[in-house]
């Protein structure tokens, strides 16, 4: 499991007007410190002030409506033919963990039909319209930093295609405070099989730990004005390797509970490794793969048993 060491100081990037105008200098030197956060720590932390704090508090409203204002056997009606799309929860190994996800939440059609499935029959326009905002923005906050990896690795002229064929999953989380006894573990170690991750939370609720390339465990410190970009499987792939996806859980400290956003990006399509990434020092470490099928893959017995699934999937030995 490996042990907590010294405090970090990582990697903080502030999104502004002149950080985002592409073709500036300011633009090219964050690409590339971006890249190489990544590359250091498979994640960063960064302010993006388009979403504000109104937004911030109406969307956590908004969560927190949810998870206490909907029976447990309608959330559980949150269900789609993409694995790890829907509803988790009531898990007696993680009795503080409940989470639903909403596919393809940057199209309001995505939105509305969660919504609809939650509030049958009344729906609940305020709910809708707010967390599809959101969504939409993380999903530009998404875009952002992937174009600066794409850029920064030189192959920009894929991004469009990309981008053209990834769709988003937002998860909505809850871990409450442990009662009495009980465990304080919120999530179970775990990577990503996405491409990138957006991740925030409410407030000062923090419980994100972070396993570093040296075995050991950070704590992730974050408030409403931050958000955490990570690295999933899908990117450590395309990236020929340079890119780790960081083992990660979620341990909760205190009488508080914490609500998350987790926007995940997932591509419809086939993803493989740049030319330009493949070199003496970097010899090809992937097939060509399907990025649901990595999904289908994981929820077999040998993918979810393996170490690595992405390499046991399509990894090239």
């Amino acid at each position: 499991m490996g042990s907590f060491g010294p405090p970090v100081n990582l990697p903080h990037f502030h999104f502004s007007e002149d950080t985002l105008r592409p073709g500036t200098a300011s633009w090219s030197s964050t690409c590339n410190v971006v890249r190489r956060a990544l590359e250091d720590y498979g994640f960063f932390l960064v302010t993006y002030d388009k979403i504000t704090p109104d937004m911030h508090d109406s969307t956590f409203n908004a969560v927190q409506e949810l998870f206490d204002g909907v029976p447990t056997d309608t959330k559980m009606k949150n269900t789609y033919e993409k694995p790890l799309n829907g509803y988790v929860g009531q898990i007696p190994k993680l009795p503080l963990h409940e989470s639903l996800g909403i596919d393809d939440a940057t199209s309001f059609e995505g939105t509305q039909r969660f919504t609809d499935t939650m509030w049958p029959g009344t729906g609940n326009n305020s709910f809708c319209h707010t967390i599809h905002s959101y969504a939409k923005l993380a999903g530009n906050l998404d875009q952002i930093a992937s174009r600066m990896i794409f850029e920064s690795y030189g192959v920009e002229q894929h991004y469009d295609s990309y981008i053209k064929s990834t769709a988003y999953l937002l998860r909505l989380i809850k871990n409450r405070a442990p009662k009495g006894d009980e465990p304080n573990l919120g999530f179970i170690n775990h990577t990503d099989k996405s491409f990138t991750t957006v991740l925030h939370q409410n407030g000062h609720v923090n419980g994100l730990e972070v396993e570093m390339k040296n075995g050991e465990w950070i704590k992730v410190e974050m408030s409403s004005s931050i958000f955490v970009v990570m690295a999933g499987d899908a990117l450590m792939a395309w990236s020929n390797d340079r890119i780790q996806s960081p083992n990660h859980k979620v341990t909760i400290i205190g009488d508080q509970d914490r609500y998350t956003l987790a926007q995940f990006s997932f591509n419809n399509g086939v993803i493989q490794v740049p030319d330009q990434l493949v070199d003496d020092e970097h010899p090809l470490k992937y097939k060509p793969f399907d990025h649901l099928g990595l999904l289908r893959y994981y929820r077999t017995d040998e993918g979810y048993k393996s170490k690595c699934p992405i390499k046991s999937y399509c990894g090239i030995y």
